[in-house]
């Protein structure tokens, strides 16, 4: 009788505990492949819902590296017959992934070239030295970027100053929760922020769209006028995710003496600023102008790869320290989810999940004005931890605006709630950006996304039942 080693038999049990969400995970995608198909979607819609629930799962439970999750996104869209192969390779490949990949190696020309210091140097010397001052100095600086330039764009320039003040801290000790605590306040006031103008993001665009078009009312909203509508969403954020970051990461220290000592002896041995410098700083200009002027043309990603191009091809950084130091994993994420999001929307699985829902609560709508506001910014928050922003107001959009609320307040929160991607590292941009660093945890968004997620809610709804109706009565909206 053939005798099994007891060392194999401990390996293969340890492997089973380490592994075991990702064996549950992997049972539970099995079960439900082999369950008859509902008759109000599509195979290929199905089998996308049943890809969307074991990503979600593995993201959540981490049984294996976040980037080999990308490479099985693409594995199984084949594999389940949700897209040809050819088509697949495409969608990991667009201008949102060239804007991520720009951004991080024009990062590592800022850093390797010191400029991040200087700049970290300048905000904490408006901000002071306590912790408090400073975290509500980085929400804030981000969030009034963020506002007119998207939040891509302000996480990737702020990320080397924030990283920057983490290197000087004392590290007699751990400090993860001021590191937490520094991150999320750039990646959170961006998101805060990129809803306070039509510019802030593509989501706010789609919606104007989508009133001219599909909006019975006709609805033609100014720059102006939504700023009026949006932005005391973004002062209010700004003030309560400082306060609430601070609440769920407790920081270390309340001062940050020693780090602000250290910067200053750092740019005091730099001297002036050199001519490296001064041409690192032009070049970051050219890219900061071109994303604002010229992204409708040629696309954020597509400038900021010609950004990394010029800070190689002039020597301020060199193509073996850009591989080092970009985190390609993170990359390689962010374009694994771009795919799922455009498979969820071609196969009408997001169509199906949010007509799904709405008639579980017809019956409330027909009783209670308020419930297809509140289903609204629900289904919309979900959805935007799911797939991309602008994907969510592209997709439930058309949804929203004809579930029998007022079209104005409808729009404004799908577009103001799609922002709400608190929950994950993938659910926005700017939380892929900072989850880049290595120095944040993906419990680290869920313990502060629930509760910002509650806070941005509450504030919403407040508005839409307060401010709007006196701003519509007192001002020419429509």
């Amino acid at each position: 009788m053939l005798k099994i080693p007891e060392e194999f038999v401990r390996n293969i049990l340890f492997w089973i505990q380490e592994k075991r969400w990702l064996l549950i995970i992997a049972l539970m995608g099995i079960v439900l492949y082999q369950l008859p198909y509902p008759d109000n979607i599509s195979p290929e819609g199905y089998r996308t819902l049943i890809l969307t629930l074991i990503v979600i799962g593995l993201i959540l439970t981490e049984p294996v590296p976040l980037p080999a999750v990308a490479l099985l996104i693409a594995i199984l869209e084949v594999a389940f017959h949700i897209a040809p192969a050819a088509e697949v390779a495409k969608s990991y490949m667009n201008d949102s992934v060239f804007f991520i990949m720009g951004s991080l190696m024009m990062a590592v020309a800022i850093v390797h070239q010191g400029l991040d210091t200087r700049l970290a140097l300048g905000i904490i010397r408006l901000t002071g030295n306590n912790v408090k001052h400073i975290v509500l100095g980085f929400t804030c600086i981000s969030a009034l970027l963020s506002s007119f330039i998207g939040e891509h764009t302000v996480v990737a320039m702020m990320l080397p100053v924030g990283l920057s003040l983490v290197r000087n801290c004392s590290h007699q000790k751990p400090i993860p929760n001021l590191t937490a605590l520094i991150l999320f306040s750039i990646a959170y006031g961006s998101t805060v922020g990129s809803i306070g103008t039509p510019s802030g993001g593509a989501r706010n665009a789609i919606m104007l769209e989508y009133w001219r078009t599909i909006s019975d009312a006709g609805i033609s909203l100014t720059y102006f006028q939504w700023i009026i509508m949006a932005y005391p969403m973004v002062l209010i954020g700004m003030v309560g995710t400082a306060f609430m970051l601070q609440v769920v990461f407790k920081p270390e220290f309340n001062r940050m003496d020693t780090a602000i000592r250290r910067l200053k002896i750092q740019v005091a041995h730099k001297g002036k600023i050199t001519g490296n410098e001064i041409l690192t700083i032009i070049i970051f200009a050219l890219v900061f102008l071109c994303w604002v002027f010229l992204n409708e043309r040629y696309g954020l990603g597509i400038i900021a790869i010609s950004g990394a191009f010029l800070y190689m091809a002039t020597g301020l950084v060199e193509w073996k320290q850009v591989s080092q130091n970009t985190n390609w994993g993170v990359i390689l994420l962010f374009a694994g989810v771009i795919s799922l999001g455009v498979q969820m929307k071609n196969t009408g699985t997001a169509e199906w999940i949010g007509n799904s829902l709405m008639s579980q609560f017809a019956f409330l709508m027909d009783q209670f004005s308020f419930i297809p506001y509140v289903l609204n910014i629900l289904l919309t928050t979900i959805m935007s931890n799911i797939m991309s922003s602008s994907g969510t107001v592209a997709v439930l959009g058309p949804i929203t605006l004809s579930m029998g609320g007022e079209p104005l307040y409808m729009g404004m929160t799908t577009a103001i709630s799609s922002a709400f991607g608190y929950f994950s590292a993938i659910a926005a941009p700017a939380c892929m950006i900072i989850y880049s660093s290595g120095l944040v945890k993906i419990t680290d968004f869920l313990k502060a996304g629930w509760r910002m997620a509650l806070m941005s809610i509450g504030t919403l709804l407040i508005l839409y039942y307060f401010y709007w109706p006196l701003v519509v009565r007192f001002t020419n909206f429509k």
